[in-house]
């Protein structure tokens, strides 16, 4: 690789994915786009947010943005239906739904087979 080439993920659009504690790797692949792609639209849908879902990054807090314990629920029940998971009682907090990135984690956890 010429030494003033930059790495392919080295550009703007991955910053949000380091704060976020992603050590500066961008994501896995589409997988990850897509999930966040469908958290976003449920939350524009069903969260009651204040702001446009789409302004957020995935580390922004959700309640600080105007998330309810009301629209909490709606979340939560849009979610389900959206990648077709159950949260089970544990995951029901407040730290679960509080950024988009907890909610990827959780999803991820529960489509993969386990709890987040």
């Amino acid at each position: 690789m010429p030494q003033d080439a930059s790495p392919p993920y080295a550009n703007s659009s991955h910053e949000g994915f380091q704060a976020a504690g992603g050590l500066g790797r961008p994501p896995a692949g589409g997988a990850d786009d897509e999930t966040i792609a469908g958290i976003r639209s449920v939350l524009a849908e069903c969260g009651g947010l204040a702001v446009d879902a789409g302004t957020l990054a995935i580390d922004d807090d959700l309640y600080a943005a105007g998330l309810t314990s009301h629209g909490c629920v709606g979340l939560m029940l849009g979610l389900e239906e959206q990648f077709d998971v159950e949260f089970p009682e544990k995951l029901l907090n407040r730290r679960t739904f509080e950024s988009i990135a907890a909610i990827r984690d959780a999803v991820r956890g529960l489509v993969d087979g386990g709890e987040a």
